[in-house]
This record gives C-alpha cells, sequence and structure tokens, in this order.
C-alpha cells in the first residue's frame, strides 16, 4: 500500500473483508510497539435493567428539581 496525499491509505480488498470493514464503517487506529494497528470499531451490545434506570432517572430529576426550586428560592429573597 502507499500512503496518498493528506495521509489517506486505501485498504485492500482482500484484508478489509477478512476482519469485516465495509465501506462507510468507521475503525480504530493506535499505536502498537511502534506500529500502527487498525481495527473495526463495533459498537458494544449490553443488557441493561430498564426499571433500574428508570429509578436512577428519577432520582435525577428529583435532584435537579431540589436544586432548582432552591435557587428560584434565592432570587426571590
Amino acid at each position: 500500500m502507499k500512503v496518498r496525499r493528506k495521509g489517506v491509505l486505501i485498504l485492500p480488498k482482500a484484508l478489509r473483508e477478512l476482519v469485516g470493514i465495509e465501506e462507510g464503517d468507521e475503525v480504530v487506529a493506535e499505536v502498537v510497539d511502534g506500529s500502527i494497528v487498525l481495527r473495526p470499531l463495533r459498537p458494544r451490545v449490553v443488557s441493561i435493567d430498564r426499571e433500574k434506570v428508570l429509578e436512577i432517572v428519577e432520582e435525577e430529576k428529583k435532584e435537579w428539581d431540589r436544586r432548582l426550586d432552591t435557587l428560584v428560592r434565592e432570587a426571590s429573597s
């Protein structure tokens, strides 16, 4: 491969297919032991407890409401 203007590299199709990189995909580039390593950026799928998330969001909302009420009282004094 040849580095082109502005650092552009064209990855050969065979390499892209080996690691599952398709047009429009994002890749991560990092330096490892003096070499540049490219790897596909894959979103991590995690499972969450929907009820726990709602509980946390509600707690946060109550806290922000308390803070706002305090600021309004202070501004009115």
